[in-house]
């Protein structure tokens, strides 16, 4: 029976063969999209493993090649290292500065870099370098003085395009900063935490959802490839059945076509992914190009798609047979299948009885837990929306025919009620993409709106130093003293204010009254009311007022989150403290309003780095927001990149779907024409039975995909879902217009195929 099948396979006629080719095409498409979600996850992985030693701040870590189960070795070193990484920032990018200090030969060495630099000395990234040779030194290259000895390898470097420094001092000069922690190992698993990168365990979590958001389309699509033409093999087996074949031995025929199929997509899919992947790996899926050979596939993916795929394939062609009666007299005749019941929505209410009852009782701690919790939660809501779906689109169309007088409204109604499945199965597809995106739009919305973020050019042009040291003793290793308090001069802000583009600085003191004893409501600082008029990005005085008392978030990164708009226009209340006073108390940071140039911003960013050394960088009030919502940001990036796909895939299998639907009826609807029907109304009937499914059941998928996102967050992060801004119903709107014109596009195919030729019997 194998080789009868592989002879009507090739020996088919032309039909057979352009079968055949379509379906490996489509195949090949489903796997190739397949791979590169697969290799994609691997990539984010290898990303963050390399992130994870710039993590490095506690004792007990190292780097090491990771062992059989994916974490680092831990050697700790018997001479420690005086460690400090800051975040800084040039031309709106981020550079990661790494400052060291050695306190012996046997100090732990980062990777990517021979040896720990000296004093005077550092490694720069390649792109780093690059800015180093290419931009002018009072921009950047005065931030670190000293003479690079080497460009750090790959193996350090998260990107390719990564802009990453090592400074070396001295072990007590950099003892004195603060920030530095003395450690002795490098982390190098990246399942620590930290704030560089990502954090491993949400990692395994978000990237479970997200493949399934994109493998499930995907094996959708892949099903439906391999359904092509099923009416006609349909037949082609009944015949076979009444000339004494067994169901067995015709199943085994359909696997053998189905299987060659796949076969054949499942290699041209490999060669489509390894020409793809040069390109695939520029592209910024996290914010960052990957490096060469992140875009990987394991033996298990390997193993995965080139055995599933085929048994799919061989699963999805047995089960397009169900509807060939098995009796010998009745083999020739397909029977209209038993409608759909309301026990379909089961698992949709399932699903969403899943992700309620951890809002009730709260949250699995662990991460297994909750991986186990979200995954199976949405699983079990596209699951359910797939299996409720036939019983959605019967009761639609019922309502559709009983409202209309219309042939074509009628003929649709007719014959969506007769097979609501096949129905549903052609834009399957597009609702679990239009689920994944309604999930994907309201999480990443909710978190981003309870950030109160600041943009705009105010924020762009307004940088923020804070100043540590002087806040009391601190302990390092046991004995280590206190960092130095700063010195800030009226010379050093008069040379800040000469910088060309500078339109104000501010200077932040300490406030007196929070000094000893316990603290009673919000930290405050101080600021001259003439600084004040010189920056007003941070607020006003009072009129009168020599002296404002402020909160101390202009002191702390933690600025940004009042908003620009709101911090503009801030009335601070009025300090009790004369300006004589106010000079004598020690400055807690420096607040710099320029034009907004990125020169006058380098610039400056760079004198205040060079006044002040061994204090954090300077950053813009854009810039900390940008930091505080990077995560954010990045997941973002990867949801659109699942939403995307998704859709492509979803469109793709509506083509397929349709095409294969008009292919499969052409003799009834040649038989339609001879009788009279006109080609508008065969048309108008094609194009309701995929618009009113695609329709109806949007808004299901939709309102599943916001109830889930809803529930998610009210049990993982305790907020409340937004609602989606614009941009989420255009691009709804969108999907569905596109769609539709994929189903228009298929229409002129029913006048070539249904000519009166196409009515004679077989």
């Amino acid at each position: 029976m194998i080789r009868l099948g592989l002879r009507l396979t090739f020996n088919g006629g032309k039909e057979a063969v352009v079968r055949l080719v379509i379906t490996t095409a489509a195949v090949a498409l489903g796997v190739g999209l397949l791979l590169v979600a697969l290799s994609g996850m691997n990539a984010i992985h290898a990303q963050n493993a390399r992130t994870a030693w710039l993590n490095t701040s506690l004792p007990g870590l190292a780097f090491a090649p990771p062992d059989i189960n994916g974490r680092g070795a831990t050697t700790p070193a018997p001479d420690p290292l005086w460690w400090e990484v800051a975040t800084d920032h040039f031309g709106g990018r981020t550079l990661d500065r790494v400052d060291v200090a050695a306190t012996g030969p046997t100090s732990p060495v980062p990777p990517g870099i021979a040896q720990l630099p000296g004093p005077g000395q550092f490694y720069a990234s390649p792109a780093l370098s690059h800015l180093l040779r290419t931009t002018p030194a009072a921009e950047l290259g005065d931030r670190f003085p000293g003479e690079q000895i080497g460009t750090i390898a790959p193996a350090g470097l998260p990107a390719p395009s990564s802009l990453i420094i090592v400074v070396g001092h001295t072990a007590g000069e950099l003892s004195r900063t603060d920030g530095a922690h003395a450690v002795t190992t490098i982390n190098g698993d990246s399942r620590q935490a930290g704030p560089l990168g990502w954090d491993a365990h949400k990692l395994q979590v978000i990237l479970a959802v997200g493949a399934l958001a994109l493998l499930f389309p995907v094996l959708i699509f892949i099903g439906t490839a391999t359904r092509l033409a099923a009416a006609r093999r349909e037949q082609r087996f009944a015949a076979m059945r009444l000339v004494g074949a067994s169901p067995r031995q015709v199943a085994v025929v359909s696997a053998v076509e189905a299987s060659l199929a796949a076969i054949g997509g499942v290699l041209v899919g490999f060669a489509v992914f390894l020409l793809l992947r040069p390109v695939l790996t520029n592209l910024p899926f996290t914010g960052e190009p990957f490096a060469p050979g992140d875009l990987s596939l394991g033996r298990v993916n390997i193993l995965l798609v080139v055995v599933g795929v085929p048994l799919a394939a061989a699963g999805a062609a047995r089960i397009a047979m169900r509807r060939v009666v098995i009796s010998p007299l009745g083999v020739s005749r397909r029977v209209t299948p038993a409608a759909p019941r309301a026990y379909r929505l089961f698992p949709l209410f399932a699903g969403v009885a899943e992700l309620a009852y951890f809002v009730v009782v709260g949250r699995p701690h662990t991460t297994g837990g909750q991986l186990a919790a979200y995954f199976s939660g949405c699983l079990l809501m596209m699951v359910g929306l797939v299996v409720a779906g036939p019983w959605l689109t019967m009761v639609g169309s019922r309502f559709m025919a009983r409202r209309t007088g219309r042939p074509a409204v009628l003929i649709a109604g007719r014959r969506l009620a007769d097979d609501p499945r096949g129905a549903f199965r052609s834009v399957s597809g597009l609702i679990i993409a239009l689920f994944v995106t309604s999930v994907s739009v309201g999480v990443i919305t909710t978190m981003l709106s309870y950030q109160n973020t600041s943009t705009g050019s105010t924020a762009d042009a307004t940088l923020l130093l804070r100043l540590a040291g002087g806040g009391g003793p601190r302990v390092l290793a046991g004995t280590e003293p206190a960092p130095a308090a700063p010195t800030v001069t009226a010379a050093s802000l008069a040379g800040l204010r000469s910088i060309p583009g500078v339109l104000g600085v501010s200077a932040v003191h300490a406030d007196p009254d929070l000094a000893g004893g316990p603290i009673a409501g919000p930290m405050t600082v101080l600021v001259s009311c003439a600084d004040l008029a010189a920056t007003p990005a941070i607020g006003r005085c009072p009129a009168g007022a020599d002296v404002a008392r402020v909160t101390s978030e202009l002191a702390v990164k933690g600025i940004a989150r009042r908003g620009r708009s709101s911090l503009e226009a801030t009335v601070w209340p009025a300090a009790d403290v004369a300006l004589p006073a106010l000079q004598a108390l020690p400055v807690d940071g420096i607040v710099l309003q320029s034009n907004g140039s990125k020169a006058t911003i380098e610039r400056a960013r760079t004198a205040l780095a060079v006044s002040w050394p061994g204090q954090q960088p300077a950053n813009t009030l854009s810039e900390i927001n940008a930091d505080s919502l990077r995560v954010i940001v990045e997941l973002q990036q990867l949801t659109d990149v699942v939403m995307i796909v998704s859709l492509v895939v979803a469109g793709c299998s509506l083509a397929v779907t349709v095409t294969a639907g008009v292919n499969d009826r052409k003799r009834p609807f040649s038989l339609l024409r001879l009788t009279g029907a006109p080609l508008r109304v065969l048309r108008r009937v094609v194009g309701l039975e995929a618009a009113v499914p695609l329709c109806a059941i949007s808004v299901v998928s939709a309102a599943a995909g916001l109830g889930a996102a809803g529930l998610f967050l009210r049990s993982q992060l305790g907020e409340s879902l937004r609602a989606p801004g614009p941009a989420y119903y255009v691009l709804v709107v969108a999907g569905l217009v596109a769609s539709l014109g994929i189903i228009a596009s298929t229409l002129p195919l029913i006048g070539r195929i249904t000519g009166p030729e196409v009515a004679r019997n077989d």
